[in-house]
């Protein structure tokens, strides 16, 4: 009988003349270097936001993640585009070749010196496809150094996505299983009914006079989604929502719900011998027994509840939060139909540092030119630039540049300053100028990319004119103060 060997399939490239790898599982593609617009208060490492065939890609420069001097694109320079749950962009020196390796050659990184800290490695390649030495990259680890405001939590969502992207087979005497705990329980779930994992939103919609088991609906990408809490369908006591707190998204053919759970443990794969059917003494209803399989793991001592998706749809709770979700959908399309009429948002754009940026022009109070000199009044917040006098009112001024942690420029006669309403204050706020005004298609429209927590409030939306070669990032006006902040300027103004 032939021992079936293990086979892995990296990507290799370098980086200052040393070579690394990273599993090909979640590569997409490798491109050159595109265009690319700056993005204020992100992390060091992105280089900016790029086009990639209608969607917006954020580019990650790894010299600067480890720390090596930069180096000027050129012709080798590519893009390696890789899904981590978002999809990411890593730039590297040059891209030398994909190649298969056999598990037994991959050895610890531990003793290896490189120009890449230790923690930043996931293993050596020695001796394969004429290379000395490959290092692996752990590109999770990457992800939560640079990103750990905004991605580290996608770590489980990552391994979930290169569980169901590896090429090798999953034999037929073993099952993948997603687990998780729900009061300190652990509960597993086929992967082919896990559609996603995703963290609790903001917002929930309640449901009015659902079951308890019922937490409410969210928007999940354009979708409405019924949300069901697991402590309360197996009848375990409640508990505040946390942010270790994930909601598994479950699917039966078009049919989709949520879940929350306590916590998304592992990705599993188990042997068919150590599972085995509930035993009937436990079943009170052998049709709607959520619970109807146990795994023994680690000898019998862990063992893991498996859920069946099809017996958890068929509970009158789920249907009816199935049903009420397909109506509020309806009054959605019903509610979209005017909106299609006018399908198209105008902004007022501007630019700073040679990028373009947009704020919705409802938004704006209005636009009027730099003075020479802007007074300065003792008392005024640190922030602020200094204030002029608006038809009888002082406005305070700041200087979008500073606000952005752009480097300062001498005014010129193309600066102006916008006038917005922040909670009720009028603020100026100085740009280098205003380009135009412009009515954007809902569907050039895109959320933007979640780099750090400042980030993705002040830019939360992006305008992909693919056509144009243009990517705007629209600004969110109320983000550009603090409440602190604003507090400072009313009394400011109060003391006036």
């Amino acid at each position: 009988m032939e021992t079936e060997v293990s086979v892995n399939e990296f990507v290799t490239f370098l980086i200052a003349y040393e070579t690394f790898a990273i599993n090909m599982a979640p590569v997409q593609e490798i491109i050159r270097v595109p265009q690319m617009v700056k993005v204020p208060k992100s992390p060091p490492s992105l280089m900016g936001l790029a086009n990639l065939r209608g969607k917006v890609l954020p580019v990650i420069n790894l010299r600067t993640v480890f720390r090596i001097n930069e180096k000027e694109i050129d012709e080798s320079s590519r893009i390696i585009v890789v899904d981590l749950g978002e999809t990411l962009g890593f730039l590297v020196d040059r891209v030398a070749s994909v190649i298969d390796v056999e598990e037994s050659k991959i050895e610890e990184s531990s003793d290896i010196q490189s120009i890449v800290k230790s923690e930043f490695l996931k293993g050596v390649i020695k001796d394969v496809a004429g290379f000395n030495m490959v290092m692996i990259i752990d590109i999770e680890k990457v992800i939560e150094r640079e990103f750990s405001e905004i991605l580290s939590e996608k770590s489980k969502e990552y391994a979930l996505t290169t569980e169901r992207g590896k090429k090798e087979e999953v034999f037929a005497e073993e099952r993948q299983l997603v687990s998780f705990t729900v009061a300190d329980e652990e509960y597993a779930i086929p992967i082919e009914n896990i559609q996603e994992i995703v963290q609790i939103p903001e917002h929930i919609t309640k449901v009015p006079n659902a079951e308890k088991s019922i937490i409410g609906m969210m928007n999940l990408r354009d979708k409405i989604l019924p949300l069901a809490s697991l402590r309360a369908l197996f009848g375990l006591p409640e508990r505040e929502l946390n942010e270790q707190c994930r909601i598994v998204v479950l699917s039966l053919g078009n049919l989709s719900v949520g879940v929350v759970v306590d916590s998304v443990r592992e990705v599993l794969r188990v042997p068919e011998s150590l599972i085995e059917p509930i035993p009937s003494i436990l079943i009170k209803d052998e049709v709607s027994s959520e619970i109807t399989e146990i795994c023994r793991l680690e000898g019998g001592k862990r063992l893991v509840s498996m859920i069946s998706v099809s017996n958890l749809f068929k509970r009158k709770d789920i249907k009816e939060a199935l049903s009420a979700a397909k109506d509020e959908k309806e009054m959605e399309e019903k509610d979209n139909i005017e909106e299609e009429r006018e399908d198209e948002e105008q902004f007022v754009v501007f630019e700073l540092d040679e990028q373009e940026y947009a704020v919705p022009i409802g938004s704006v109070q209005e636009i009027v030119r730099v003075p020479e000199e802007l007074t300065h009044v003792p008392k005024t917040p640190d922030f602020v630039e200094g204030v002029i006098n608006l038809r009888g009112t002082v406005l305070p001024v700041i200087d979008l540049r500073k606000r952005f942690d752009i480097e300062e420029k001498q005014r010129d006669e193309h600066q102006r300053i916008m006038v917005f309403i922040i909670d009720n204050v009028s603020v100026g706020f100085i740009v280098d100028s205003v380009s135009e005004v412009l009515k954007i298609p809902h569907s050039l429209i895109q959320k933007s990319p979640e780099l750090s927590h400042e980030q993705a409030k002040l830019f939360s939306r992006v305008a992909n004119l693919e056509k144009q070669g243009r990517i705007i990032q629209i600004i969110e006006p109320k983000e550009l103060l603090k409440k602190e902040e604003i507090e400072e300027l009313e009394e400011s103004e109060n003391k006036e």
